[in-house]
């Protein structure tokens, strides 16, 4: 850190940066994600939004980033960057920090991000907020936010604080608890406030060709010598291994516990119906837990956010953990014995009935549609 930088002047820093995530020369989805909320915030607090985007040669997938909302993007080039090293993105990354001073950082919970996001907060003496699901600077949204998403008594509650800007400091919420509550987290001494944010859980905007031809491109000279990194990539290794895709899944049939009973057929009802949608099988955590699936097919606030066209839920109750990864989907259909199953309360239809029973039902009634066609 240089001697001249100050997390703690709050007043020298402006703007919202996203650090976009590249792998072999291409954009990760998150990045659309994040930029697109980054407007969202950037607007709210009247400044520029601005993307930093490192790797080697890279310029030409730098303009897309406009397209979804950002005004500039920081390009930095150099072959110690073309695959990711800590060291060499942190450096990069606080040195830049250091010198333009944004007030939001916002990086993606992926893997990169989870292990670059903790090393420049550290660096850079600020706070960090891991694994946010909800983002907010202005007081009036995020007290909407809390009306439709929580059951906080609202009535009669006193916002302004003695002790920071409730009206200009970044609301950070993220599960806390293993997932049985919900924090919101501000950093209001020090600057930028970042947070990592999951993959999935922000709404994309639609892509504005204008935008992307009117972005700017900034390349800032840096440095960064062998020196700098302590490991070197000698090499990189992809190995295929066959996960549920969830999150770009239009169709998407998801157990809970109510396949106990029987939990080997009761996923295989899932993977047929799953099947002749074209879709995939999700969870609950409770499924998850008991070791029936895999992680990668967990859905909820602990999980990943979803939203298909069609969200079939068999089994599930409905937890509030999970209904926060699944709600904005387009179409709900719950199927579950207890008629006051929580899951209905979302569900844009809802069958209260056994799901060994239903689920044959729902399969041949999809085949006789397609056969029919």
């Amino acid at each position: 850190m240089t001697k001249d930088f100050n997390s703690a002047d709050i007043a020298a820093f402006k703007n919202v940066w996203v650090f976009c995530e590249q792998r072999g020369g291409e954009l990760m989805p998150t990045d659309f994600e994040l930029i697109s909320e980054g407007r969202k915030l950037a607007d709210e607090l009247g400044v520029e939004l601005c993307g930093i985007l490192l790797g080697d040669g890279v310029d030409g997938i730098a303009k897309e980033l406009g397209g979804y909302g950002a005004d500039k993007v920081y390009v930095f080039n150099s072959p110690l960057l073309k695959n990711y090293t800590t060291d060499a993105y942190t450096k990069v990354i606080c040195d830049a920090v250091e010198e333009f001073k944004p007030e939001v950082f916002l990086i993606g919970a992926s893997n990169i991000g989870r292990d670059l996001a903790p090393r420049c907060a550290a660096r850079l003496h600020t706070g960090l907020c891991v694994d946010c699901t909800h983002l907010d600077v202005a007081l009036d949204g995020y007290i909407e936010f809390l009306k439709n998403s929580s059951s906080m008594d609202l009535e009669g509650m006193k916002w302004d604080s003695p002790l920071f800007d409730v009206h200009r400091n970044l609301k950070m919420t993220r599960p806390a608890f293993g997932g049985h509550l919900m924090a919101t987290i501000v950093c209001p001494r020090f600057r930028p406030a970042m947070a990592t944010v999951r993959p999935g859980v922000m709404q994309k905007r639609p892509f504005d060709q204008a935008k992307a031809d009117a972005v700017q491109i900034i390349k800032p000279s840096f440095e960064l010598a062998e020196t700098d990194l302590k490991t070197k990539v000698t090499e990189v290794v992809k190995s295929a291994k066959k996960m549920a895709d969830l999150i770009g899944a239009e169709y998407i049939v998801a157990v809970g516990g109510g396949i106990a009973s029987n939990v080997d057929k009761g996923i295989a009802l899932a993977e047929e119906l799953a099947a002749e949608l074209g879709g995939v099988v999700g969870a609950s955590r409770p499924v998850i837990d008991a070791g029936w699936m895999s992680a990668d097919h967990q859905i909820g606030q602990t999980g990943k956010t979803v939203r298909p066209k069609v969200y079939i839920a068999l089994g599930i109750s409905g937890a509030i953990q999970h209904k926060a990864g699944m709600q904005d989907s387009e179409l709900i259909i719950a199927v579950n014995k207890n008629e006051a199953a929580p899951i209905f309360e979302i569900a844009d239809y809802g069958i209260c009935g056994d799901l060994f029973e239903v689920a044959p039902q729902l399969i041949a009634e999809i085949k006789a549609a397609k056969a029919a066609k």
